[in-house]
């Protein structure tokens, strides 16, 4: 299944504008170099609607906002919407202040989600409109395990029916779901947490997915949470006992970059429900 999708990115190409963290831009734009995609990274009010109707993809991250940010973040967004361009919404830190929680409840009303990607208190506090989110990182009391897995998986589907968006949820288990089925997908390593900005590569890399594979958005969003957690497996299995966080997170990129079609459907472990 997810055999086609890498592949159709790697043959496509898409061009994916990012209105990105600036503690990450650079990991993002190298991700989506590495899955196949091309980047742009631009976020001034004046030339959004232009370099958003150039792309094929939109990118939206709210993990460093400004007043100058979140106008352009709409404008892009509504201008994406307009084109019938897919967007993806990486609300980082939502719940943690007004600000963050207000931008990204504008941006889920206004604009035309197609994947909102983040962590359980993250989703959950768009879902309220209010959180207890802990920075960027979720809540203890959020986390998901095989406990409350089935809870996690009914959650998702409402609220992607509610939103008409994907929800993809990603934590020590990782759900991608629409209204109606859900992938559970269980690659990665507990060490990608040790790397700032893991999430927002794989949000910048989802909207790569997605914008290739237009019709499977669903599969699409699944397939790339699935690559990035396998990539953190084979990272983390090239490290030595010299090597650190940093190095985990170039071997991850390199990861991506030399990932097949053909290993990415091998090494892909989920099932849907």
């Amino acid at each position: 299944m997810f055999h086609n999708i890498l592949e159709n990115v790697r043959k496509k190409c898409p061009l994916i504008h990012n209105i990105t963290n600036y503690v990450t831009v650079n990991d993002c734009a190298n991700i989506v170099i590495a899955c196949g995609a091309s980047p742009i990274m631009a976020d001034d009010k004046d030339e959004v609607t232009d370099i958003t109707a150039l792309c094929d993809g939109l990118n939206i991250n709210i993990g460093t906002l400004n007043n100058g940010t979140v106008a352009s973040m709409l404008i892009a967004g509504k201008k994406a919407t307009e084109l019938n361009h897919p967007v993806v919404l990486d609300p980082v830190g939502a719940g943690a202040s007004k600000l963050r929680t207000d931008t990204a409840m504008k941006l889920l009303k206004e604009i035309k989600l197609t994947v909102i990607r983040g962590n359980i208190s993250e989703i959950k506090a768009l879902a309220s409109g209010k959180g207890t989110t802990k920075g960027v990182d979720a809540d203890t009391a959020d986390k998901i395990n095989e406990d409350n897995l089935d809870d996690v998986i009914a959650f998702a589907k409402a609220f992607a029916e509610d939103t008409r968006a994907i929800i993809a949820i990603t934590g020590a288990i990782d759900i991608v779901a629409d209204g109606k089925k859900a992938f559970c997908i269980r690659n990665g390593h507990p060490m990608m947490s040790s790397v700032t900005g893991t999430g927002c590569q794989l949000s910048a890399m989802t909207a790569a997915f997605v914008t290739a594979n237009p019709d499977h958005p669903l599969e699409a969003a699944a397939a790339a949470v699935s690559a990035m957690g396998y990539a953190g497996e084979i990272a983390y299995n090239r490290l030595t006992e010299k090597d650190g966080n940093s190095t985990y997170r170039n071997y991850i990129i390199d990861a991506i970059y030399n990932m097949t079609p053909e290993m990415l459907e091998k090494g892909a472990k989920y099932e849907v429900r």
